[in-house]
């Protein structure tokens, strides 16, 4: 643009264009007497940019962006220190006053042609010590190529740091707090424990009588479970036993310690008890990782710290490790503390308390020892989470390094194929198979076209739709044994009890073609299968309720195959409300946090998040049918076997939900009806992963989770153990299975 103008003026023009920063090259056009100007020539004015280059900088570092800030540095500074140094000095300092965020304010000081001053002020807001101001910076710039670079000091990021000065924290950690069970027993503690194994090489089974006691009166394992152990352990190899409380145990670690192939290492760090009483739900510490350290310094951590990984630990870091205190100081280029910038106090750490019973939680967790799968329990009437239990579980101290045992226990759970860390209960997604005939009965009820009584012939096939020919589970047991006959005609009712396939197919697809095409989903979600429970502290996941696009999806969907995914969590919540009378509560393990004082800092109780979308007609039906399930008055019922004998009143469903490798998974669900005033009412969900029927795997286990629960001990042996707790062979009940996936049963 060509603009007319006195010298004067261009100076008043650069004055005003130092006001503030502008992203186009301004021009400006006066208006003054032409009398007093010579003829006008064309003159391009650029107004400084210097404000706008430490704006960028400085949010370049609000951002943490350190390679753009590095950018923006002078030529001459950049020989001076590397991209690598610059980042880390800005990351040190902002790790020593444990930055959470940083605000600024800036203001213009001196502009000259190829030089400028830009002033600042800084809030740095710390995690520990709140907030620090810091004032009256000036930055230097200069002109180069045609683009303002910061001629950088330490300065920069704190007057402080002039000469070479340091920032250093010195930190106040406060003990880990406790994760409790419901009568106050430690789940997770700071604690003195001690840790036993023996030395393969040096154990002659039959000279060893008395240590081989010891050890199994340390670990409650089984002598005959400790010498397998060593038979089956290489020469040479040591073998770790357990882990428990040093004062607890001294006299047995004093008598094991006259025995050469015994080995003892005393430790003090976290402990869980036990091996790990409900590991899933607990979870479990460990060190900060490399990759760690700066999100952690950040939050006020010293790098050698541990932290929760999972579970309560990792849900409640914050509330367990308490809030962190200390004295942030500047120190000299020689090492000497020159100044002392900011303080805060220590608080405390916060117990937690779970619902969970301790004893009845290790019962749990033995009944299914020795499959891949998992056992929920919840209280039918409030959603108190009494046991959940993943198999196969882990051994939480093999993350404590002070544990003698740590590196074999570490070894054996990364060496599993079976992933002990992965909590199959809240985050295991499986198909649901004949459980969900349940939802399908209600949806079948609420549409109006079915009553309890309707009829429907239940043969060996299903012919009804897509030229499809579906077998019947009672035709691939006829091609077994020989002597399986067809269910025949049956009520609805009856069709639960029996768990008839071509009766729910024949469901399925008559919803969908008579218009309800969405009826089944819809009533899945209703059952809240689909999302969270909302468990609070547990990581779970949402599982998965298909859309039906045609016919084959709702035939598929009326006995739980398909893309139905679900989780354990998910179904002990749905039937328990089947139980209560309609009532989804969401499930809750943790029952309270206290503070040192024993005040509550937080309280978790029974919660209604919503009620089952069907009549109070249609839940008496279900609950009538899962009755008959179990105590039918003929061996009709799908569980009649694995319930005989059992005098506990209950109502369940068998499951066999197909995967897409090797044999199905197995289920079984149900709930109790003693009405006992000293023990509530219960829910359980058995799932095992490539068992086969539910009613031969999941179902025997179901009723030791009873029997556990209301005798206090196991009433009857399952089909496969000699005694209990031991299989009638040696080798494992493990499943060579990879993670379950949903297979489609229509083509």
């Amino acid at each position: 643009m060509v603009i007319q103008l006195v010298l004067p003026f261009i100076a008043l023009v650069l004055l005003i264009g130092c006001a503030g920063p502008t992203e186009n090259l301004p021009t400006v056009s006066p208006v003054v007497p032409t009398s007093t100007l010579p003829e006008p020539q064309e003159i391009t004015i650029k107004v400084p940019q210097a404000e706008l280059a430490a704006t960028k900088y400085l949010s370049a570092w609000k951002e943490d962006d350190y390679s753009e800030m590095y950018g923006k540095l002078a030529a001459a500074r950049k020989e001076l220190i590397s991209e690598e140094q610059f980042s880390d000095r800005h990351r040190d300092v902002a790790n020593e006053m444990a930055l959470s965020e940083l605000s600024y304010s800036i203001f213009p000081k001196q502009m000259h042609t190829d030089t400028a001053q830009v002033g600042y002020d800084v809030v740095f807001q710390s995690t520990l010590f709140g907030e620090i101001l810091r004032s009256d910076y000036v930055m230097e710039l200069v002109l180069e190529d045609g683009d303002w670079q910061i001629v950088w000091d330490e300065t920069l990021i704190m007057p402080d740091l002039a000469g070479g000065n340091y920032l250093k924290r010195d930190s106040v950690i406060t003990p880990r707090a406790d994760i409790y069970d419901s009568n106050e027993n430690p789940l997770a503690t700071q604690a003195d424990a001690v840790a036993v194994g023996l030395r393969s090489e040096y154990v002659l089974l039959e000279e060893s009588e008395g240590l081989l006691s010891l050890m199994s009166n340390i670990s409650g394992l089984r002598v005959d479970t400790i010498i397998n152990k060593v038979e089956n352990t290489p020469f040479g190899t040591y073998i770790p036993i357990a882990e428990v409380f040093s004062d607890e145990y001294e006299r047995i670690v004093n008598a094991l310690s006259g025995y050469g192939a015994a080995v003892i290492g005393y430790y003090s760090s976290r402990f869980y008890p036990d091996g790990g009483i409900a590991p899933h739900v607990t979870g479990y510490i460990s060190a900060i990782q490399e990759d760690e350290v700066d999100e952690f310094r950040r939050l006020g951590y010293q790098s050698f710290e541990k932290v929760g990984r999972d579970g309560l630990e990792e849900w409640g870091e914050g509330l367990l490790s308490g809030e962190r205190g200390g004295t942030l100081y500047v120190f000299d280029s020689e090492g000497k503390m020159v100044d002392q910038i900011a303080q805060s106090p220590s608080d405390p750490g916060n117990d937690i308390y779970t619902t969970l019973d301790s004893e009845f939680q290790q019962d749990v967790q033995q009944a299914i020892a020795g499959f891949r799968g998992a056992i929920v329990v919840l209280d039918r009437n409030t959603g108190e989470v009494l046991a959940m239990a993943s198999s196969p579980q882990y051994n939480p101290n093999g993350f404590q390094t002070e544990n003698i045992n740590w590196d074999s226990l570490l070894a054996d759970i990364y060496n599993d194929p079976n992933n002990p860390l992965f909590n199959r209960a809240a985050q295991g997604q499986y198909p649901l198979g004949s459980v969900f005939k349940i939802i399908t009965m209600a949806a079948g009820l609420e549409s109006g076209l079915y009553t309890p009584d309707t009829l429907y012939e239940c043969g060996y096939f299903f012919e009804e739709a897509l030229g499809l020919e579906l077998n019947d589970w009672t035709y691939d047991w006829f091609l077994e044994d020989g002597e399986t006959q067809p269910s025949g005609t049956l009520t609805l009712s009856e069709g639960l009890i029996r768990s008839c396939n071509p009766y729910f197919w024949h469901i399925g697809l008559d919803l969908y073609e008579q218009g309800f095409t969405s009826a089944l989903p819809d009533m899945a979600r209703g059952f809240g299968l689909g999302s969270p429970t909302g468990i609070v502290g547990v990581n779970e996941e949402a599982g998965n309720v298909p859309d039906q696009k045609e016919p084959g999806d709702a035939i598929n969907l009326a006995i739980g195959q398909g893309e139905l995914l679900v989780t354990p969590l998910q179904v002990a919540r749905f039937v328990a409300a089947i139980g209560n009378g309609g009532d989804l509560n969401t499930p809750w393990v943790i029952d309270r946090v206290v503070d040192i004082t024993g005040e509550p800092v937080l309280e978790i109780g029974p919660e209604i998040s919503g009620t089952l979308p069907i009549q109070e007609d249609t839940i008496n039906a279900i609950q009538e049918a899962m009755q008959g399930v179990v105590f039918s008055s003929d061996p009709r019922g799908t569980a009649y076997n694995a319930f005989r004998g059992f005098n506990i009143p209950i109502a369940g469903k068998t499951g066999t939900a197909e995967s897409s490798l090797l044999d199905p998974h197995a289920w079984f669900v149900g709930y109790s009806l003693a009405e006992r005033e000293d023990k509530p009412d219960i829910v359980v969900v058995v799932i095992v992963e490539n068992a086969g029927e539910g009613s031969e795997w999941a179902a025997p286990i179901f009723r030791r989770v009873m029997e556990q629960y209301f005798l206090g001990a196991p009433q009857r042996l399952y089909p496969w153990e000699s005694s209990v707790g031991i299989t009638q062979t040696p080798t494992p009940l493990f499943f060579e299975t990879p993670t379950p996936e949903a297979q489609e049963f229509v083509p």
